[in-house]
Order: C-alpha cells, then structure tokens, then sequence
C-alpha cells in the first residue's frame, strides 16, 4: 500500500536537530518518491493545532482492510514533549490512528524504549520497512486534587526525577550542549545540581490491593519503559508491550550510600539495593501530601502536592 506521509517538524527540537532530520527525511521522501506534507511548528502548542486538524479532515484509523490507494501517516518529528503533545492532542480522536516517529530530541528516551533508531536517516528506513503499526503501552494519568488527566510516553516522576528535569529544561547550558549533540549531558550536570537538595518526603502507594507508605521518598517514576533523564535506565524490566506500569521508588539516604547508588545504576546493579523499591502493577495511585515538582515526559507539571492515578492504553506506532 502507498503511503501519503504527513510529517509534524518541530525545527527546534534538539537544539536544531529536528530541523536538520527534516531535511535529510524530504530528501529521502524525494528519492524514493513518496508523496510528503509538511508542516512547521513556529509557536509552543503548535503541533496540537496542526495534528487536531488533520485527524478531523485527513488521518483514518488504521485497518488491515482498508479501501484506500494512499494510507495518510502522521510521523512526528521532535522529542520526547513534541510527542507527548500530539500524543494528547489525539486523545479524543480514534486510538488506532497510527503514528510514525523520527526522534530529534535531546533525550529521546521513547525511541530508546521502543527500539527506534536514533539516528534519522535509520530511523526512516524503519518507517519504510514497516507494512503494519505495531501496539505501544501508553501511561494514563488522572490527578484529582487539579483535576488534571492525559496520556505520557515514557515516565511521570515526583520528587528528584521531576526536580532534575526541571533542572535540565531551565539549564543556560543545555542548548549549548544540544548544538554539539550532548544534551544528556544536562541532565547530568542537573543530578549534580539537584542531589544534595533534594529532600525526602513521605507518599503513600496504592498497588495490587495493598497501601504501602514510604516516609523518606527520595525518586518516585512510573513508567512504561527502562529509560528516563536521557538514557538512564532505571527500570530495566520494563517492557513498553505489556499493559503492566513499572514503579520505581528510590528512598532518601546518605549522601555517601546516594553515590553508591549512582555507581550501582551505571552497572545495572542498582534493583539489589534495599533502597531501591520496584512494584508492577496494571494499576496504581500515589499520594504526596509535601509539594513536589511532578513532571509527564519531561513536561513540568508544577510544584505541589498529588493525588495520581495511573493505568495504561494502547497506541498503534508506525515502525
């Protein structure tokens, strides 16, 4: 089946680098002669716009029996945010609209879940190869105290998670280091920043018909695949296939032992440490009762105290 590729370009993604993979995917689409739309966001919010109007007047669901000569794709290309927000902005429309991605960002934590390539020009050859969307897990949240609710691709953290992001998105020397490709290099600069600020605090964890209270919370992150802050994989086990959330909550301990802990997360070693908690679930709440930074794929939700309630849903991604 031919396909019409509609592609959502975030220029600025990765510090320049969505703009530069637009390029190298036009090319690409004009070599093998594929037809192409493109649209260029220019303002924060854009892409909701834009993908809203195309799956009201272009998108269909997909189907292995379509009658159609040209199969409309969505592919997005940006990072991890941009996704986050097409991703929401579909939320009302069909679930089996699929979704290409060419990730641009500085993190690019779903593309490492999943198993996309990071590299676009691999990246693309993976959209050309694919004759079928495959299913991908989706995080839902619904926070009750701001009555707040939406889907996240890769993680939403409360506590140091949240804090460091925060940290890297307000950090002068992140879009230094994106020019030269290093962006996950901010986030370690912000873990420096943030470790010996953050304190513990205490949250209570509804999972699997049991209420589990921790008082010294140090990294509370839900998510649906083994990485988070730009490659750091702190749920190992996690498969972004299975409808099962993945919790990892890491308490507040020396400064010393912290260290150790760090060392422990660069071998792979970290899940045998007593501080280290690990639940699955197909569903889960968490309550803070002390302000914490709280953040969805990167997206800062705001300082404060939280009420969430997490389960999944099924995406259909193009690769």
């Amino acid at each position: 089946m031919k396909k019409h590729f509609y592609l959502v370009i975030n220029e600025n993604a990765g510090g320049g680098t969505g703009r530069k993979a637009a390029e190298k995917i036009i090319k690409q689409l004009q070599t093998v002669n594929i037809d192409y739309t493109t649209f260029y966001t220019d303002h924060a919010g854009h892409e909701i716009e834009i993908v809203q109007s195309l799956a009201q007047d272009t998108l269909i669901p997909w189907s292995t029996d379509l009658e159609t000569d040209s199969f409309p794709l969505l592919v997005v290309l940006g990072g991890d945010g941009t996704l986050h927000s097409v991703l929401n902005s579909l939320e009302s429309f069909d679930s089996k609209i699929p979704i290409g991605y060419i990730p641009c960002g500085s993190g690019n934590d779903f593309a490492r879940g999943v198993g996309i390539d990071r590299q676009t020009e691999k990246a693309f050859f993976q959209l050309l190869k694919a004759e079928a969307p495959q299913e991908i897990q989706l995080i839902t949240y619904a926070e009750s105290i701001q009555e707040e609710a939406g889907l996240a691709v890769n993680n939403i953290g409360i506590g140091l998670d949240a804090a460091i992001v925060n940290a890297a998105n307000t950090s002068s020397s992140k879009n230094t280091l994106n020019k030269f490709n290093m962006g996950s290099l901010s986030y370690i600069f912000s873990i420096l920043k943030v470790l010996f600020t953050q304190k513990g605090f205490p949250i209570l964890v509804e999972i699997n018909g049991k209420n589990i209270e921790f008082d010294h919370a140090f990294l509370c992150t839900v998510t649906k695949h083994p990485y988070f802050g730009g490659g750091v994989p702190i749920a190992p086990m996690a498969d972004p296939r299975k409808p099962v959330l993945d919790f990892v909550l890491v308490e507040r301990v020396n400064m010393f032992k912290i260290f150790w802990l760090i060392l422990l997360l660069i071998q792979k070693k970290h899940t045998h440490s007593k501080y280290f908690h690990h639940f699955q679930s197909s569903k889960l709440r968490i309550v803070s009762t002390v302000p914490q930074y709280v953040h969805a794929d990167g997206e800062i939700l705001g300082k404060r105290s939280t009420d969430i309630s997490f389960s999944t849903k099924t995406r259909l991604f193009w690769f």
